[in-house]
C-alpha cells in the first residue's frame, strides 16, 4: 500500500473568472472607501499577500492614484499553533502607520476564523486604524469565531474533509480556485 495521498480537485474559478472576481472586488472596496489615500492594504502570507498586490494594481487602474499595500504575518498572535503546526514566519511590512487608516485585511479563504483573528490582534500592535475590513477570496464555513468578510469572491460551503486551494501564478506557477479533497 502506498503512502501517497490521492486528492481528487474540482475547479471552482478558472484563471479568467479568478482575475474578474479580484477587479469585482477591487471595485466594491473603491465604493466603500472612495479616498485611497486612507486606504491601507494588508496582505496575510502567503496568498493574501499576492492578492493584495493585485488589488492594489486594480484599485490603482479605476481610482487613478496609488495604494499602499503590506504584508501582517500573524503566525505569532495565533492561538492554534499546536493543531496548524508552525512555519517560518514571513516579515511584516507595512509601507506606513496604520492610525486613522481604512486598512483592508486580505487573505485567500476563511474557515475557522482564527487566522483573521490573530491578525486583528497582530495588526492592533502597529496602530489604531479608523476601520477595518476583510476581502476572503473564499469563504468555506465552519467558523469557529465570530468573523466575517466584508467583501467575498466566492462562497464554498465544504465538508471539513475537503480545502479550497486557490493557486497563483506567483507562488503555483498556474490560477484557479479549486475544491479538493483526499481519496
Amino acid at each position: 500500500m502506498s503512502d501517497q495521498i490521492i486528492k481528487k480537485e474540482l475547479e471552482i474559478l478558472s484563471k479568467k473568472e479568478l482575475n474578474r472576481t479580484i477587479k469585482r472586488l477591487a471595485s466594491q472596496i473603491l465604493e466603500k472607501v472612495p479616498d485611497t489615500n486612507s486606504l491601507l492594504l494588508v496582505g496575510i502570507p502567503t496568498r493574501g499577500v499576492y492578492l493584495s498586490k493585485l488589488l492594489a494594481i486594480y484599485l490603482e487602474e479605476l481610482s487613478g492614484e496609488p495604494v499602499e499595500s503590506g504584508c501582517l504575518d500573524p503566525t505569532f498572535h495565533r492561538d492554534d499553533l499546536s493543531k496548524v503546526g508552525t512555519r517560518i514566519a514571513q516579515a511584516t511590512n507595512l509601507p506606513s502607520t496604520v492610525d486613522d487608516r481604512e486598512v483592508v485585511l486580505i487573505d485567500d479563504v476563511i474557515y475557522t476564523g482564527r487566522t483573521i483573528k490573530a491578525a486583528l490582534e497582530a495588526l492592533h500592535s502597529w496602530g489604531r486604524a479608523k476601520r477595518i475590513m476583510l476581502v476572503a477570496m473564499v469563504d468555506r464555513g465552519h467558523r469557529e469565531v465570530p468573523i466575517q468578510p466584508d467583501f467575498c469572491g466566492r462562497v464554498v460551503p465544504t465538508s471539513k474533509d475537503e480545502s479550497i486551494d486557490l493557486r497563483l501564478r506567483e507562488v503555483d506557477g498556474e490560477e484557479g480556485i479549486f475544491l479538493c479533497k483526499k481519496l
